[in-house]
């Protein structure tokens, strides 16, 4: 099995393909891929998950999951989800370069 932090790091070189920065964090024998404002995606090696975006009936976040082993559709599901979020939280003008 591919290691946590590895398959993070692939997940990350993906997520380039779209445009999309991200950082890889691990520990305990998992690592995480920070995104975005709401978006951490998690993996053990063998499977990536996020927050979806929506609410179970129960008021709980619903996750959204990809194996491991198919990095390319995770990427994109993760840059989709991105997307959404950058609509919601858009990058503040002092990260974006724009005044001080």
């Amino acid at each position: 099995m591919v290691s946590a932090a590895r398959t993070a790091e692939r997940l990350r070189v993906e997520l380039e393909q779209y445009g999309v920065a991200a950082d890889v964090h691990e520990g305990y024998g998992l690592a995480l891929v920070s995104v975005w404002v709401e978006l951490v995606v998690w993996t053990d090696g063998r499977w990536f998950r996020w927050r979806s975006g929506r609410t179970s009936t129960s008021g709980r976040p619903v996750y959204a999951f990809a194996p491991a082993s198919d990095v390319v559709t995770a990427a994109r599901r993760v840059a989709h989800r991105y997307g959404q979020l950058r609509r919601v939280h858009p990058c503040p003008p002092y990260l974006a370069g724009e005044g001080s």
